[in-house]
């Protein structure tokens, strides 16, 4: 398997030869960019992501994997990487949480599809689509997606621009936006000295990290 499943954690002691000494939660900082899709119906069918990891890890990631040593990597080239990556988010809910009129949905995501790599101006951006298992009647509720990492393995930032957008949603809906807050400074430095070995964090810090939230509020009538 290749060694890049240390993007979501499963190889955290790979990840930690470039991440040094220092090596502490977050390990990986991600630029997002979510799109919520909507199917004919007006129904939420699914979200599509492009997720920009940050210069270290990319240069860590892609090491070996110039087949043809051409300097360039093709999207071919990359595919493995893609698929090991993505197939790894499952375990995490891809990052990526749902709820409709104030309920949280439970595995509400069929498996990732559509999934690539690319990698240019020396970084690494994953694009794949999550489609629902089923369609959700959005009529008249309010849904909320959220992207973050709750152990704060990962930190999601998102694109200043155009952070989340509505694909083919029904005219009348509405969009807002709350990007993530800021943890406070001694649970900020409690997170930092966890080792890098170290996946999850203690429960006491979970309801914490829930200001780390990224959220797209969506109400149409």
């Amino acid at each position: 398997m290749n060694r890049a499943v240390a993007l979501f954690g499963a190889g955290i002691v790979t990840l930690s030869l470039f991440a040094g000494e220092a090596a502490a939660h977050p390990h990986v900082f991600v630029e997002a960019k979510s799109e919520l899709v909507y199917n004919e119906a007006g129904e939420l069918a699914g979200v599509q992501h492009a997720w920009r990891f940050d210069g270290p890890f990319s240069a860590f990631a892609v090491q070996g994997l110039d087949a043809n040593g051409d300097g360039d990597l093709s999207h071919e080239e990359l595919a493995e990487l893609a698929q090991v990556n993505v197939e790894s988010l499952d375990e995490y809910s891809n990052f990526t949480f749902l709820n409709r009129d104030g309920v949280d949905l439970q595995n509400p995501f069929s498996e990732a599809q559509d999934y690539w790599l690319d990698y240019s101006d020396g970084r690494l951006t994953l694009f794949f689509a999550l489609p629902l298992a089923e369609p959700i009647d959005v009529s008249g509720v309010p849904v909320t997606v959220d992207v973050y990492d709750p152990e704060y393995f990962v930190a999601f930032e998102m694109n200043q621009d155009e952070p989340f957008a509505l694909l083919n949603a029904p005219a009348e809906c509405d969009l807002s936006v709350e990007l993530a807050g800021s943890l406070d400074p001694m649970t900020q430095t409690q997170l930092a000295a966890i080792p890098s070995d170290q996946r999850t964090i203690p429960d006491e810090y979970r309801s914490a990290t829930t200001v780390l939230a990224n959220t797209a509020l969506v109400t149409c009538p």
